[in-house]
């Protein structure tokens, strides 16, 4: 893909896994804050919890989470039934991938775990 925008430091990742810990709202909360200082982002809003997927359609029952930082963003999504996770981050600013996905792991209790970066 074409850079149109050199000046501009972008890094995007994905990660994905099967979980086996207690997910509740509150322990989304804080997950997503703790990740926040883990890669040294500033929040400026959220993180903000729901289960409006499942509502609408019971195959996607879990949480989704989002957040926006300073430097750009996070989300993730959980679905309870398949004990599925998906972080999704986007940054301005340099983060360790592999800090994310450690600590994503050990939060989640993750089985197995992947991920990509963009």
């Amino acid at each position: 893909m074409e850079n149109l925008a050199p000046k501009i430091y972008r890094q995007r990742c994905v990660v994905e896994g099967l979980y086996t810990a207690d997910i509740t709202p509150s322990k989304l909360k804080k997950f997503m804050n703790d990740l926040s200082v883990k890669v040294g982002m500033t929040i400026i809003y959220g993180p903000i919890v729901k289960n409006l997927a499942g509502k609408v359609n019971p195959k996607h029952k879990g949480f989704e989470c989002i957040l926006i930082w300073a430097e750009s963003g996070a989300s993730v999504y959980t679905w309870e039934n398949e004990k599925f996770f998906t972080l999704d981050l986007y940054s301005c600013k340099k983060y360790d991938i592999n800090v994310v996905v450690e600590f994503t792991k050990e939060f989640f209790k993750a089985t197995k775990i992947v991920y990509k970066e963009a």
